[in-house]
């Protein structure tokens, strides 16, 4: 039930830190690519890991939302209904990045096995 309700609580925390990054914060520091990928309530509700992606500068923009961190938690406030409001950390979403690493692996891969492939084809005729 608990994990349910924080589940249902983290995609609510996320939709309204997206919109609230999107529409109402004035920081030039945050590029347009910027997206929040996930965000994780811990049980007590004390703590919300923000993972964040962006294309461009990531650091930069998590500079940025540090500083508008106490800003975001009150329109969080006024956006979602919760008692308390748990303290933003902001984390640099790397899946992308192991994403495109694990696909340039499995497609380094694929060529070496066509490579082998070749050769053992040529070992083969060449016996005949």
């Amino acid at each position: 039930m608990a994990n349910r309700r924080n589940n249902r609580l983290s995609g609510e925390m996320k939709r309204a830190i997206s919109e609230i990054v999107r529409n109402d914060v004035k920081d030039p520091r945050i590029s347009e690519l910027m997206s929040v990928t996930d965000v994780h309530v811990t049980e007590d509700l004390k703590f919300a890991k923000v993972f964040i992606s962006d294309y461009h500068d990531v650091d930069t923009t998590l500079t940025a939302l540090q500083s508008a961190k106490g800003f975001i938690r009150k329109e969080i406030g006024k956006k979602v209904k919760m008692r308390i409001i748990p303290e933003l950390i902001f984390i640099k979403d790397d899946s992308i990045e192991k994403g495109l690493y694990m696909q340039s692996l499995i497609e380094k891969v694929i060529e070496e096995e066509k490579v082998r492939k070749v050769e053992k084809e040529d070992n083969e005729s060449d016996n005949e």
